[in-house]
């Protein structure tokens, strides 16, 4: 999600970095990054990558842009360098939020909420509904697969300190408080779940139908997967090209009359805002090739 998008994007070098697992090489993950296009691979993580790829090692070039998600320290690390380097966006702990009514499959509700609070014991899991029996059954069923679930310590410490059952009174007032959440992920369970693209405009990604999981877009949808958390939904989405590409613009007058009348238009802007400086540079352009008198003029190049 990282390296491809730089790669369709045309960047020429692209390093990827992995920690190992248990000691080990990560195999499927090297052979995935190789596969995306990657032009170095490491097998270093958390903000010693981070590090590396920032300053440069004997090993690791310096790159220019840093993009992935991490954890709470990687998060920070990123958050210092930007300015000296670019970065995709600053991602906190995973977010999921379900807006459901009272048609949804709580059982489903519950096992897609469990799905993302796995990620850390600081990952909120919400859910918005119309309907109290479906928030009742929901929160019954995730506690009774806590009791099953490997990854229970972490779910559930992320379900007791930040999950939250919220029951409005309609489907309109749902679809506001979600998008003042504006979480990363947001799935739908509703009998017109495409309602949601008219209706919201603040989140990471949407989820749309019970056919649909975060858990799709974490491994296997093909969607980029590098979204804005901690509410920057309001005002940007995820990793897409766009992150990589640089947008550049030159000028060239060539006219003698266009540069004239420039010369002029600048003066008198740049006059308004008491910038005699520039206002010269306009000037100078409108003696030149409009034959224009100023008296700053004759008077310097005595």
């Amino acid at each position: 999600m990282t390296i491809l998008t730089a790669k369709v994007a045309g960047v020429p070098h692209v390093i990827a970095c992995t920690p190992p697992i248990n000691g080990e090489v990560p195999a499927a993950t090297v052979a995935a990054a190789h596969l995306a296009g990657a032009d170095a691979i490491y097998i270093l993580g958390g903000t010693q990558a981070v590090a590396a790829m920032a300053l440069g090692t004997e090993t690791v070039p310096k790159v220019e842009f840093l993009a992935g998600p991490g954890n709470a320290f990687v998060a920070e690390a990123k958050r210092q360098l930007f300015g000296e380097m670019g970065i995709d966006l600053l991602a906190g702990p995973t977010e999921i939020l379900i807006v459901a009514d009272g048609e949804a499959d709580p059982f489903t509700v519950a096992t897609d909420l469990l799905s993302q609070a796995e990620h850390g014991p600081d990952s909120p899991a919400v859910l918005i509904t119309n309907s109290e029996e479906v928030a009742k059954e929901t929160i019954r069923f995730i506690d009774e697969q806590l009791k099953s679930l490997v990854t229970a310590p972490v779910a559930g410490q992320a379900w007791r300190d930040h999950g939250e059952v919220i029951v409005v009174d309609d489907m309109d007032e749902g679809y506001k408080l979600a998008d003042e959440f504006a979480s990363e992920h947001v799935q739908i369970f509703t009998n017109n779940p495409r309602e949601a693209l008219d209706k919201m405009t603040n989140y990471g990604a949407l989820f749309l139908g019970e056919k649909t999981c975060v858990s799709y877009g974490d491994k296997c949808i093909g969607t980029n997967h590098v979204l804005p958390t901690k509410k920057a939904g309001r005002y940007t989405g995820g990793l897409w090209v766009g992150k990589y590409l640089k947008t550049q613009t030159y000028q060239e007058v060539v006219s003698d009359k266009a540069s004239g009348e420039l010369g002029r238009l600048c003066g008198r802007c740049s006059r308004a805002e008491n910038f005699e400086g520039h206002a010269r540079s306009g000037d100078l352009r409108s003696w030149k090739y409009l034959k224009d008198g100023y008296g700053w003029i004759d008077e310097a190049r005595k």
